[in-house]
């Protein structure tokens, strides 16, 4: 089976980085036969598990409902989450280098755009399609992509024997047929979780009260940004979702400039509420607590003067809309204000999303798109609005050279979170946070990657008068954390089905382990164990975890994080083995120092073993480990 070279790229979302289609060069992809890993979802989740098995030799198939892969990346998330680097890597970090090695070739090393891309951590959402593309693109003889198919999570759509899945039927959007795809293992790399409900799966939708898992920020919770909890936090359940908004790519280089037009729906009492904050100042940081009656009469008189109010912490201009990161070629990734009352979110609305059918799912992502451009427009526009504010708003439009078949608009909307699977283990916010001070998180020694961001949600009701914040609009710091196989696996027996993207967690739990960066490593995580459990003909929930993490780090992936240890140091497979023992707890492995004898008498005791044959003088941390590992198998 060949797919013809222009139409792989246009199906891979390819753009960008200067490459030419040939319509006459073919790219072979994966055989008619049937795949070993049904793959559903053309996520960077289910882009990185196709590539994970492709490099132990199985054949995917990847089945996007969009002409377009890449999720979130791939439409206006240029700025990576992950607060640090080097938690992830693997799969990742090679995307990372991918992308940074995209500006060199193009502008040279010394030019702004490599500097802006920050090694590879922002790029333009067509450089990040470029990537993915060239990446699919080097094991397209084991990866067949077929885009443009849907898949609706009703049983009926799934044929079952034995607790394994046979085949999945989807809708072909281009002709409207019905097509049945057989696999061999199945993962669900949705950002909805549509593939684990229509196999019955259970799952959660909403959020857990604070007595359910004793969870830092669960339930109903109002937060100064970066503050203290407010009046009318109940911490009790119920079955609100976060927020979703589109991150944008916005540019104030006038030749690359698209102003926000009016939408048909355009309803300008949606955005009246922000003539206020504009002209008071009013944000929801905790400065807001010390502003003092004197300081509120001097800004009614700078704004009868036609200036800009002072508030400390406040957010100015364009800022009072969107929260921005810089990306190279003049362009940002704009995301929701966190200090705002209004931005780019539109809670409540989207609480059905995750249960909802497409044709429901398709009806609030224009409506997510009327209200954005609407917001813009209004901010850019409406004579409410102090002339020196909508003067910066209109410095701002979106970038011309992007997403050019969709009005330079993403074609993706930030699903932050669907159905999340109940597993073999069920990530809480405590798996995330340091069991002491100072201290790790809890060690998982069956973990398939460390990852590294803040218990964070947004906001899941619209504004209410009185309150300090949006409802469940927060951030608590963690640190670097280990994730267990079990977050992958469902708890119902099925025997062939792995989930890359909608993974097992409560609210809290997931909403550090959604971002992109532990996604890719999930896919990883999934893409490999999936291949081992065909190699040996075990169900996905007796996966080798050892073959598996061995896999992993031969992979580059980090397992548990340590400081001073980057997976190209010839030590790095055996300290991260020992780190999962529990053998080094701290956060600094050190293996290129002088083992001292108290520290040999330390890990001798940790690895239950008599003392081996006598250590040389010299010999390092990183050696010993090496040696003790062989001695303890």
């Amino acid at each position: 089976m060949f797919l013809p070279r222009r139409t792989f790229l246009q199906l891979a979302g390819l753009g960008g980085l200067g490459v030419v289609a040939r319509p006459q060069s073919y790219l072979p992809t994966a055989p008619a036969a049937t795949p070993d890993l049904v793959i559903l979802g053309g996520t960077p989740g289910g882009i990185m598990t196709a590539i994970a098995a492709a490099r132990l030799g199985r054949s995917s198939l990847i089945l996007e409902r969009s002409a377009h892969l890449g999720g979130l990346p791939a439409n206006g998330l240029g700025a990576t989450d992950i607060h640090t680097r080097g938690a992830t890597t693997g799969l990742f970090t090679e995307f990372v280098e991918r992308v940074r090695q995209a500006y060199v070739a193009r502008y040279g090393s010394g030019s702004a755009q490599v500097k802006d891309c920050s090694n590879g951590y922002h790029f333009e959402p067509n450089v990040c399609a470029g990537v993915f593309a060239e990446m699919l693109r080097e094991q397209a003889a084991r990866i067949t992509v077929l885009t443009q198919r849907q898949f609706d999570f009703e049983p009926e759509n799934l044929t079952m024997q034995n607790r394994h899945i046979r085949a999945l039927r989807v809708t072909n959007l281009e002709n409207g047929t019905v097509e049945t795809h057989e696999g061999r293992f199945f993962i669900d790399a949705t950002y909805e979780g549509d593939l684990i409900a229509a196999a019955g799966v259970p799952y959660a939708v909403g959020r857990e009260g604070r007595d359910e898992y004793h969870e830092l920020g669960a339930g109903r919770v109002y937060k100064y940004w970066l503050g203290e909890e407010g009046p009318g936090s109940t911490f009790q359940g119920d079955n609100a979702v976060q927020s979703y908004n589109y991150r944008l790519c916005l540019t104030n280089v006038p030749e690359n400039r698209v102003l926000f037009e009016k939408p048909a729906s355009y309803r300008r009492e949606e955005y009246l509420s922000l003539v206020d904050d504009v002209l008071t100042g009013w944000h929801t940081g905790m400065q807001v607590k010390s502003v003092t009656e004197a300081q509120r009469a001097a800004n009614r008189e700078r704004v009868a003067r036609g200036l800009p109010p002072e508030i400390p912490g406040m957010p100015k201009g364009i800022w009072r809309l969107t929260n921005m990161v810089r990306l190279p070629n003049g362009k940002v990734d704009a995301n929701c204000q966190h200090l705002a009352f209004i931005s780019t979110d539109l809670p409540e609305e989207n609480w059905p999303y995750p249960t909802s059918t497409w044709a429901w799912r398709d009806q609030f992502a224009q409506r997510l798109r009327d209200y954005t451009t609407g917001l813009f427009y209004f901010a850019q526009n409406d004579p409410a609005l102090p002339e020196w504010f909508r003067r910066d708003c209109r410095e701002w439009g979106l970038a011309k050279d992007e997403y050019g078949d969709n009005g330079h608009f993403p074609r993706q909307l930030y699903v932050r979170a669907g159905r999340r699977m109940r597993g073999q283990h069920f990530f809480t916010a405590n798996d995330a946070l340091p069991v002491e001070k100072n201290a790790r998180p809890p060690l998982h020694a069956d973990s398939i990657t460390a990852s590294h961001y803040a218990l964070d949600s947004h906001a899941v009701r619209k504004r209410e008068p009185g309150r300090v914040h949006l409802d469940g609009f927060f951030s608590y710091d963690t640190k670097p954390y280990t994730v267990p196989y079990g977050v992958l696996v469902p708890k119902a027996p099925l025997d062939n089905l792995l989930a890359a993207v909608p993974v097992s967690g409560s609210h809290i739990g997931f909403s550090t382990l959604r971002m992109e960066p532990c996604w890719m490593a999930l896919g990883q995580a999934a893409g490999v164990a999936a291949s081992l459990c065909l190699d040996r003909g075990v169900a996905a929930k007796d996966a080798p975890i050892r073959q598996l993490q061995d896999a992993l780090l031969s992979q580059k992936a980090t397992l548990i994080y340590y400081r001073d240890l980057t997976p190209d140091h010839p030590q790095f497979t055996a300290i991260q083995r020992a780190g999962l023992k529990g053998w080094l707890p701290d956060w600094m492995a050190r293996p290129d120092e002088a083992l001292t004898a108290a520290e040999e008498t330390e890990l001798l005791k940790k690895s239950g073993l008599t003392a081996p044959s006598a250590t040389p003088a010299g010999t390092s941390r990183g050696q010993y480990l090496t040696h003790l590992l062989k001695l303890s198998k």
